[in-house]
This record gives structure tokens, sequence and C-alpha cells, in this order.
């Protein structure tokens, strides 16, 4: 059974999810300690935290999935594959069409299979689901001149501040979301950028495609006196910027203006009442939703290519469920072809190479009765006729 369990910005705010993101990590440990799970993939990103997990034995009753929280989605089987395939092709994004979730399901993916609890059924869906996110993009629109996050910060920063020409501006975090906001960045005329990261040579690197500064994040406070604008995007636990920290600056009264794209979030919003003003991934909702329904013609043409793509998966699946029973069936066959023609060779003069042609021939045998099992097997399975193959493990007696 593949269960999904997830809280995105769909249904919940920023503060939401990252109380829920919690409650759901608490979730998976409490199921994976009763179920001993061993295969599972982690989703988390600014505004999403999932689970996706493969096991037979959960059961879907279970009080552990029994939940008054409604922000808490927990859904099974075709749901949670079709809820990947459609978060894979950006349908699911707050930014539709944004390329950044199809890199991020690949890094949980392989995450997993480093640490040995992605297994061929995960495998086989996360692989169909990449595959699927990439085959959307090329036979659709849906992220043609699409945004980023990090680039609806920025748009969210022009809206409120206007023309950020001869702005000095402050970015916080130098990883893939902090990237994404400078990319934007680069696109305007400032007086000045600064990168600030706890990994020093890494906001260098960034820096220098900028050209602008790297800062030490021992020096953020001198910055943060002098930046018009300030958006952060760390991976910090918990808020790095409060209002504390900026009355320590004497950055009292002022019009600094924040954006907050961390989850969870990099800044406290005690800094409002020092005159900042504080934005975060749910201010960004008015800017995904011109971003939506620019893209709406393109979501028909995805939606059949996922379907097509989801009932091939399910083919795959399918197959897989009797290949275990064909591959004990044929390495029985084998054993006993190997011992009867041991027998019949030692009756045999292999003066005339009879052994050998002896061989050949059980070989042969075994192919030619294999083949026709392996491909009605087979049959069975796309054709949903689960009694044959019932009837199959029964008779062969591999009955698990």
């Amino acid at each position: 059974m593949i269960l999904n369990l997830r809280v995105d910005h769909k249904i919940a705010d920023i503060q939401s999810m990252e109380n829920i993101s919690k409650q759901i990590d608490d979730l998976f440990l409490k199921l994976h300690e009763k179920y001993s799970i061993t295969e599972y993939v982690e989703i988390s990103t600014c505004n999403r935290k999932e689970y996706y997990i493969y096991n037979n034995y959960i059961d879907s009753d279970d009080e552990l999935l029994s939940h008054e929280n409604q922000n808490i989605i927990i859904e099974y089987g075709d749901a949670a594959v079709l809820h990947l395939l459609r978060m894979t092709s950006g349908l699911e994004s707050m930014i539709v069409g944004e390329d950044q979730i199809l890199g991020q399901v690949k890094d949980s993916k392989n995450k997993a299979v480093k640490e040995l609890h992605c297994r061929k059924a995960l495998d086989t869906i996360f692989t169909k689901a990449i595959h699927v996110g990439q085959v959307v993009r090329n036979r659709t629109k849906i992220n043609k001149g699409s945004v980023s996050i990090g680039s609806a910060a920025v748009d969210l920063a022009e809206k409120h501040l206007g023309d950020l020409e001869g702005k000095s501006v402050l970015v916080i975090g130098a990883g893939k979301m902090g990237k994404l906001v400078a990319k934007a960045l680069a696109e305007k005329d400032l007086s000045a950028i600064f990168v600030a990261n706890r990994t020093f040579y890494v906001a260098v690197e960034l820096a220098k495609d900028l050209d602008g500064t790297a800062i030490l994040f021992s020096e953020l406070d001198e910055y943060l006196k002098t930046a018009d604008l300030v958006i952060s995007a760390t991976s910090a636990p918990h808020s790095i910027i409060n209002k504390k920290r900026l009355e320590s600056i004497d950055l009292v009264e002022t019009d600094l203006f924040m954006v907050d794209i961390a989850n969870p979030r990099d800044i406290a919003e005690d800094v409002c009442e020092l005159g900042v003003r504080l934005f975060n991934i749910d201010d960004l909702r008015e800017i995904a939703d011109t971003n939506t329904k620019l893209r709406e013609k393109e979501f028909g043409e995805a939606e059949i290519i996922i379907e097509e793509e989801f009932n091939l998966l399910k083919e795959s699946f399918k197959i897989m469920e009797v290949e275990s029973i064909l591959s004990t069936l044929r390495v029985s066959m084998e054993d006993i072809r190997q011992r009867e023609t041991k027998k019949a060779s030692s009756k045999l003069s292999d003066v005339d190479g009879s052994g050998k042609i002896l061989n050949n021939l059980t070989n042969s045998i075994v192919n030619k009765i294999f083949f026709d099992i392996q491909k009605n097997l087979k049959q069975a399975a796309l054709d949903d006729k689960k009694e044959v193959i019932d009837s199959a493990e029964y008779i062969f007696d591999f009955r698990k």
C-alpha cells in the first residue's frame, strides 16, 4: 500500500505549516515504530511537508491515521500516486509550473536511495513521477516564463517599494532558494547587493555571479542597518532576526522592508513593532494566483499526460506483482533441469558430445514451457485476474 501524509500551502498558512510539519514528523515516527517501515521518501520544502510510505501491513483504520486536524492530508493508493505526479508536473505548486519542485523531488528520492529506504516500489513510482514532470514541461507551456518563489519575493518587494533601482539589498541564505532570489535581483539596477551565508565560501560564489559582495554571517547586523530590502531564505530551525536583535543595533522606527521565504521562518513577527514591513510566503499568494491564471489553459493537456502515464505505471505494478512468482518458478525449473540433466548425463557416454546436446535439449524444453507460463501470468496481471495469480501461487506452491 502507498500512503501519503502531507501538509502544504493549499490548506495551511506558514504558521500552521510550521506546527503541523512537526505533527506529521511525530505521526511518521509512530507509524515507523509500529510497522517497521523500511520504504519511504520524505519531501520538505518552503511550502510543503510530505511522506510517501510503501508498506503492506499498515491498517488504514489504525487510530494513528484517524485525526481531527483537517490540515493533515492522508491519502492512499491511486490518490497518493496521482498527487505525486501532479506535484512533479508543477500543478500543486504555489507558483504553478515552477521548475524547482522537480529538482526537490529528485533530491528527496536520491537521499532516500542513498539511505537505503527507497526500494523497488517507491523507486518505480518516483522515477515515473520525475519522468512525468519532465514530459509535462516538454509538451506543454506550463513553465514558460514561469516565476519561482524567489522571483515572486522580488516581485512582491517591487509591488510595495516601487522600482528597486538604486536600492541596497541584503540576501540572507545562499542555498537554492537564495540563488533564485539572487537570479531575479540580478536583472535589477541596484546600488548594492550583499549576500550573507553561514558558510562563507557559498556566499562568495553567489555574490560573484551577481557582481555583489559576500559578507560574513557575523557582520549581518552592520548591513541590516543600511539595507533597504532584506530577503531571507535560510534553513535555520528558528528565527535569526527579531525585535530584540534590531533594537540592539539601534534599528528603531525604520522603513526597512523584509521578505521572509524560509520555512521555518527566519524573521520573527515582532520586528513589525519597530515599523519594519514584513512579508512571508503567505503574502505571495496574490502573485501566485496571477501566475496560475496565466497558465490555466495548459492544465488540461498536463492532466491528460498525467492520466496516460499513471495508467502505464499501474500496468507496471501489475506486472511487478507476478514477477516474484515467475522468478521463483524459473529458479525451481532450472534446478530441476540441472539435476535431471546431470542424472541422464552420467548414464551416457560423452565421447560424441551427447552431454552438451542433452544440456541444450533440456534448456530448450524449460524455455518453451516457461515462455507460455510467463506470458499468461503477465496478461492475467494486466487483466486484473487475481484468481489466476492466486491459483498460480497455489499450484506451484509459492504462497507467501
